[in-house]
């Protein structure tokens, strides 16, 4: 990836050229939900879960999450093809092996430290496969969208490579982490990815470019997760927070290093602190968690320690 097809995508993906991508990413989500609607993998019960309220609500919403943001990358003028190669693989891996433990797993949530305590005990969980499946995504991704350095450097590159594929992962985790309520896990997108999408240019114009096909991916997915008709689950989390990553990937190196410390740091946080109790309690950051959410019934909790999504 050089300085000049850098240079060649900022002069053609500007901020009004940005506006056109949000509007592809949200066009092909929605064309992928639909489609997937029309005919769900293995008959629409597979993908049907009951949520708190005692509602049914859809996971369908992931993979259409995946599918239309790997299209629109794909789709996107101007990216350069190793960005747009580590962007599209990301969506789909990730996502892929979200849905995986979507399906295999139901009800099921062990978290980090759950799932590796269980490879320590030799018991191999989808879970598992799925946090060592999007590892191996996470570092294919970094090694597509990172320079090749045209002499020397090898070091410096490898160090980059592996950090590149841990933010990838981690970004991919932690979007998840946040799927605990309608809305949230796509209000996290929109927040991450909306910055970028209005500044960034010059050597990180790709970053803006997948921020702003992640912005339209997620608006379009947004009303019917918190209407509670559907929900992202891990394979739509998984998918947007990896594309997340490779934003980073495709921005400055500082940017990415820092980012990598902020994702690892709230990731050990969250085997401690619960992300809903501090949500809760943060004035601002409550009121921004339940715009546009439904209010909180008489059969569901209410208050930090509420149920989690199905």
């Amino acid at each position: 990836m050089s300085g000049t097809g850098r240079v060649g995508v900022a002069g053609r993906v500007g901020v009004a050229g940005r506006v056109g991508l949000v509007g592809l990413g949200w066009a092909a989500t929605r064309a992928a939900r639909s489609a997937l609607d029309a005919a769900p993998p293995g008959g629409a019960d597979r993908w049907n879960r009951t949520n708190h309220r005692g509602g049914a609500v859809t996971l369908l919403a992931g993979p259409a999450a995946a599918a239309g943001v790997a299209s629109a990358v794909a789709a996107a003028p101007g990216l350069p093809p190793r960005v747009r190669a580590a962007a599209a693989l990301a969506a789909v891996g990730a996502g892929g092996f979200g849905v995986l433990d979507d399906l295999a797993e139901r009800g099921s949530s062990k978290g980090l430290r759950g799932h590796l305590g269980a490879l320590r005990r030799g018991e191999l969980t989808t879970g598992a496969v799925k946090l060592l499946g999007i590892g191996g995504v996470g570092l294919a991704s970094a090694v597509l969208a990172l320079p090749v350095p045209d002499g020397g450097g090898r070091a410096r590159r490898a160090a980059d490579v592996v950090a590149g594929g841990a933010l990838v992962a981690g970004t991919a985790n932690l979007l998840n982490l946040f799927d605990l309520r309608p809305g949230r896990a796509l209000k996290v997108a929109l927040l991450a990815a909306a910055p970028g999408t209005l500044t960034a240019s010059g050597p990180a114009a790709p970053a803006g470019a997948l921020a702003a096909v992640t912005v339209g991916a997620a608006a379009a997915l947004l009303p019917e997760d918190l209407g509670e008709t559907a929900m992202l689950g891990d394979g739509g989390a998984n998918a947007l927070g990896a594309v997340l990553g490779v934003m980073l990937l495709a921005g400055r190196r500082r940017t990415r290093w820092l980012a990598l410390g902020v994702v690892g740091g709230l990731t050990l946080a969250s085997e401690r602190v619960s992300f809903t109790k501090v949500i809760a309690a943060t004035p601002g950051l409550r009121e921004l968690d339940a715009l546009g959410r439904r209010p909180t019934g008489p059969s569901a909790p209410t208050g930090p320690t509420g149920p989690a999504r199905p």
